[in-house]
């Protein structure tokens, strides 16, 4: 199993260019097709008082931006494809309903891998993506890549976030591409509970001996949370073992969720160090 098709999604001309470059990347390891695809969103028109008419001057404004955005995101894309040499195509979809619109999910559920790159919190914009319901709605994988990450490197050391979920045996299985390259792979549990078909000294033993038979040597390790939250817990060890990829459940740690789509500080942004694949 390879990534053959990958969706980049190119929301900002902020952004393209680090999601470009790891949507190629990550192609050139297993030859596989780009996809680079943009919104090209078309705002709200603007009603003027007391009569609520369209305002003409300000909605060819809103346009013209908007259309200077999907040039100047095109243009990045196309440069990066050129200059890596892989197979790839441009998509744009002008809408009013940003990434949720048809034609742009459609396009998502047809590829291995979707790329996204985390809002910077400094730099807000409309037409960011908004990844969480692109997720819902496609159900494919989505690999996002942290605002303070803009260059791709090599994946070595992985870190699953496992709790025997179906959202995070998605994701391990998604991920298997990546996790075969991968010279280290952590199956890690917090607070892992005492069931009749394991104790928590063997959480993860099931799916660390699954991937095994794919090649992939992993290690378990579990933690208690005692005081702290299993987030924090994870976060730690994160940190601590500088890890390059997460791997995770879309809804089962909704402390990240929450992290990579701006519903906690800034703070908390900041320590975000590492690729994150979700699924669900």
């Amino acid at each position: 199993m390879s990534y053959k098709t990958i969706l980049a999604i190119l929301d900002t001309s902020d952004n393209s260019t680090a999601v470009a470059d790891f949507a190629f990347a990550i192609a050139a390891e297993s030859g596989a097709h780009v996809i680079g695809l943009h919104a090209e969103i078309i705002s709200a028109v603007p009603l003027v008082a007391p009569m609520e008419i369209p305002d003409p001057v300000a909605v060819q404004a809103l346009q013209d931006m908007a259309h200077s955005e999907t040039i100047a995101v095109e243009r990045i894309f196309r440069a990066k494809a050129e200059a890596s040499g892989a197979s790839s195509e441009w998509r744009s979809f002008a809408t009013s309903t940003g990434y949720g619109s048809a034609p742009l999910i459609e396009s998502a559920r047809s590829a291995d891998l979707l790329i996204a790159s985390q809002a910077d919190p400094a730099r807000p914009s409309d037409s960011h993506v908004d990844v969480d319901s692109f997720l819902f709605e496609t159900g494919r994988p989505v690999l996002m890549i942290p605002y303070i990450i803009r260059q791709p490197k090599p994946i070595k050391r992985v870190l699953i976030a496992w709790n025997g979920s179906k959202e995070a045996a998605r994701a391990t299985f998604d991920a298997l591409p990546i996790l075969k390259a991968a010279d280290e792979v952590e199956i890690f549990s917090v607070d892992p509970a005492d069931t009749a078909l394991q104790s928590p000294l063997t959480a993860g033993a099931d799916i660390a001996a699954t991937l095994a038979r794919h090649g992939v040597k992993t290690t378990l390790s579990t933690a208690q949370s005692v005081d702290k939250s299993a987030s924090h817990v994870i976060e730690n060890r994160l940190s601590d073992s500088s890890i390059d990829l997460l791997v995770m459940g879309a809804y089962t740690h909704s402390w990240l969720w929450q992290m990579i789509f701006g519903g906690t500080t800034k703070t908390l942004l900041q320590s975000m160090t590492a690729l994150t694949l979700l699924s669900r």
